[in-house]
């Protein structure tokens, strides 16, 4: 009798714990899409029309506290029904691998290393990732260089501008997490500012 209560118990903790990722992935995912589908601005200086957005603030904050797969889902959907929905429609596949790969990068490395030193250089491998997966996609829809070059600096621009409000306030953000509920981990003690 008490071995079935013990298991009942951890079968409903188990899904309690499985939708309750579900719907912070969820969450992250829309916050994305109306991040980028909301707060944007076309660039006039690249060729393909440039495009400067806030999506990778949620982005990068799901990934940071909630891990590797949030990030992923959240840059990949996120991101990649903004195009779906918006006319960049030829960039989808592109923005999906490419930036949900940002999200899984930075988190990734939070889940290992939980420190505003690891946050920075996750977002600034997660900046690289960009570059290169939008210079190549470019390259392929473009076929040109130099049309891919002029997307650099928005890249640039979209990341640079996260990072900065992200990191700003990601160790709040944390520590409020932690109070709540949502996030709970061995990595706890870890936290530090520097």
């Amino acid at each position: 009798m008490k071995k079935t209560t013990k298991t009942s118990s951890a079968k409903t903790t188990g899904r309690q714990a499985t939708v309750k990722s579900l719907t912070i992935t969820a969450i992250f995912i829309a916050l994305t899409y109306v991040f980028t589908a909301m707060v944007n601005i076309r660039l006039p200086i690249a060729a393909n029309g440039g495009l400067i957005h806030l999506g990778n603030i949620p982005l990068f904050i799901g990934a940071i506290l909630f891990g590797k797969k949030t990030g992923f889902l959240a840059g990949g959907i996120g991101m990649g029904l903004f195009d779906l929905l918006s006319g960049w429609t030829i960039w989808a596949p592109c923005t999906f691998i490419t930036v949900g790969l940002m999200g899984f990068v930075v988190g990734l490395i939070a889940e290992r290393h939980r420190s505003f030193r690891w946050y920075t250089l996750a977002i600034v491998l997660a900046c690289a990732i960009k570059i290169v997966g939008y210079f190549i996609a470019d390259i392929i829809i473009y076929h040109s260089a130099v049309v891919a070059l002029n997307s650099i600096p928005g890249n640039l621009i979209q990341v640079c501008v996260a990072a900065v409000i992200v990191l700003a306030v990601i160790t709040r953000l944390e520590i409020a997490a932690r109070k709540v509920g949502l996030i709970h981990d061995d990595a706890e003690k870890n936290i530090c500012i520097g």
